[in-house]
């Protein structure tokens, strides 16, 4: 199956700029193509694993990538529909940043993570002014919706920002010199970025490139993807535990399961088909492990315990090990540190009809799955 294919069947694809070319193009073999990440902070977090998981899956379909850090774009800022100008970091705290977010890419797909400020904090300004500023015109570039909004909106646009599209463009121009890149593959807010790039690629070396964006998500709520009332959901285990992130998937919406089932799992279609189908509950389950497991490994999964339901959660709770005996899991209860999913315990004699994730506190919790009848 050609990757577009697969990027379209599991909900990645936004719009691409040449769809048939580039289709072509990967028919007649593996096609390099990078993915790019700002170090602004020291961990990626849940918004950003629609371009990762997107960036696997092209990897997992045969192709090259180059994940790039961009510490160079990081000290200009990208102004694409952002309210006001981004802090700009210390180098120290941009290495340390670029380290741990090199290591959490590494997870998803192999592949040579690439610095911008290779290249970038070399340039010499008006060299770079005259051979490639004199590519853009300006008055498209503040008629592109990033630029745009951020004017109407009366907040201002300083020429330091202005020049980020400049400087993106021109990372998928070396990128296409040094390594053979043909594609480039970001969020919907970096499509006009984004195909600048391209057309810089054709205008200065006469190449042809393409340009895929993945669509910008939010939740069934409306929420934005990855955010909550406690802040980011972080992929790094110190920011946000492997349990917490594994519960930020397994209480997500209803309506959200089959499309982050297809998102963030490499599951087959067909088993998340049947998972949807079946109770909802084992589906967010199957949903919270795998995309835990992509980035925290599989030792860290809520153990599973089989029982016969309906059941005492008072009996459940030492069989599944959350407490030694019924005295301790009684104080546990009289203490409010039981929950069923998300429905606190405060009774000896509550029962839990159905499957389930059974909680004791923040930490520590066990997966209650119907017991197989006998046979």
């Amino acid at each position: 199956m050609n990757a577009i294919d697969i990027l379209k069947e599991r909900g990645f694809f936004n719009q691409c700029t040449d769809e048939d070319a580039l289709r072509k193009l990967m028919d007649e073999g593996p096609v390099t193509f990078y993915v790019g990440f700002d170090p602004t902070s020291d961990s990626l977090h849940v918004g950003h694993l629609v371009q990762v998981m997107a960036m696997a899956n092209l990897y997992r379909a045969g192709h090259v990538p180059i994940p790039v850090v961009g510490g160079g774009t990081v000290q200009v800022g990208d102004p694409s529909f952002k309210d006001e100008t981004r802090e700009l970091l210390t180098p120290e705290r941009m290495e340390a940043n670029k380290a741990k977010i090199g290591a959490q890419l590494a997870k998803f797909a192999p592949g040579t993570l690439v610095d911008n400020a290779d290249w970038l904090t070399k340039l010499n300004y008006i060299e770079f002014i005259r051979d490639i500023g004199r590519h853009f015109s300006v008055n498209v570039m503040v008629k592109a919706d990033s630029m745009r909004q951020r004017l109407e909106r009366g907040q201002g646009l300083s020429f330091l920002e202005f020049n980020y599209p400049l400087l993106q463009a021109y990372d998928f121009l070396e990128l296409y010199r040094r390594h053979g890149c043909r594609l480039q593959v970001g969020g919907g807010d970096q499509w006009f970025n984004i195909i600048s790039g391209a057309d810089l690629i054709r205008r200065v070396e006469g190449g042809s490139a393409y340009g895929l964006t993945t669509p910008l998500l939010t939740t069934a709520s409306g929420a934005k993807m990855g955010k909550t009332v406690a802040g980011a959901v972080w992929l790094d285990a110190e920011k946000v535990s492997p349990f917490d992130y594994s519960q930020y998937w397994y209480n997500c919406d209803d309506r959200d399961v089959e499309k982050f089932l297809k998102l963030f799992t490499f599951l087959p279609l067909e088993q998340i088909e049947a998972a949807v189908k079946g109770d909802i509950r084992a589906a967010k389950r199957l949903l919270a492990d795998e995309a835990t497991a992509i980035v925290h490994g599989r030792d860290v999964l809520v153990p599973e315990y089989a029982a016969d339901l309906p059941a005492l959660v008072l009996d459940l709770l030492v069989a599944g090990g959350l407490a030694k005996s019924k005295g301790e899991a009684r104080r546990l209860i009289d203490n409010g540190g039981i929950a069923v999913d998300s429905e606190k315990i405060t009774s000896y004699d509550a029962v839990m009809m159905e499957p389930g994730l059974l909680k004791a506190g923040k930490k520590r919790a066990v997966a209650i799955v119907r017991a197989a009848p006998a046979e």
